[in-house]
């Protein structure tokens, strides 16, 4: 992510996409003194100023893969004189902050893949304390339907069958509630509990959805990953063109089905 990229997400993305997650976390957070959080592929550092706000005295860690989101991050840090925080920038896991250190541990956006929600869990049990919290908030089963309709549309006039059975693995790979649990569990933490919560996104056209900064760096790169390259442009250029076809009249409504799962750290893991 770039110098421009990230102020985007700074302006854009974090009050309109980024927020539903980071308000639906906060909401979950357990209090206490003294906390020590990590904050695991921080972006910009959202929502670490409510954490500062709930957790009076907290420190807070923030790790991110890309420099000119950290630098951001740390200017924004420098404006609020009642936030103590460090943040650093790290290439994949494990990130250089020490094992069994942190009250607390997020990640907001977790991957859509099971094995890279797995990863974040693992790295999550490395960081945590024993009875320390852990969250992952993401979008889960059901969102971003609309799209995949469309997508799955395309696939059958087409007679694109590899394709097709690309977005259906797309739908599929998102965790329910249930098996969201269950992975946090296998991770090692107990007293779990998962919260999901329905938001939508409007667009005015076709164009305005792929030009929008949270379609671009949010939605659209883990799409593309999950479909591969041969059928995605055409495929996405159909949705460009139903989305203006089908909703001509109207605003187009993109769903997304917030989740977030905490669960704490079991002793002597």
């Amino acid at each position: 992510m770039g110098p421009a990229d990230a102020a985007i997400l700074e302006t854009f993305v974090v009050p309109r996409y980024l927020s539903l997650f980071g308000d639906l976390a906060l909401e979950m957070i357990v209090e206490g003194e003294e906390a020590q959080v990590v904050h695991l592929d921080c972006l910009t550092g959202f929502p670490d100023r409510g954490i500062a706000m709930k957790l009076l005295g907290a420190h807070i860690y923030g790790v991110d893969s890309s420099s000119h989101a950290i630098e951001l991050a740390k200017a924004k840090a420098a404006t609020m004189p009642e936030m103590v925080s460090d943040y650093r920038q790290a290439d994949g896991y494990p990130v250089p902050l020490p094992a069994a250190a942190f009250s607390h541990g997020l990640s907001l956006q977790a991957p859509a893949h099971p094995d890279g929600r797995a990863r974040v869990l693992g790295e999550l049990a490395r960081l945590l304390a024993p009875q320390g919290q852990a969250l992952l908030a993401m979008p889960v089963r059901g969102s971003f339907q609309e799209v995949l309709d469309l997508l799955r549309e395309f696939a059958v006039r087409s007679e694109a069958a590899e394709l097709g059975t690309a977005i259906e693995l797309a739908t599929l790979v998102r965790p329910t509630p249930d098996t969201f649990a269950h992975e946090v569990e296998a991770a090692g933490f107990d007293y779990i509990d998962v919260s999901t919560r329905l938001a939508t996104l409007s667009f005015q056209s076709g164009r305005d959805f792929f030009e929008d900064p949270v379609t671009r760096l949010m939605i659209l790169p883990e799409l593309r990953a999950q479909l591969g390259v041969g059928e995605a442009p055409r495929a996405f250029a159909y949705v460009r063109d139903a989305i203006d076809k089908y909703w001509s009249d109207g605003t187009f409504e993109l769903t997304v089905n917030i989740g977030c799962a905490s669960g704490r750290r079991k002793d002597g893991q």
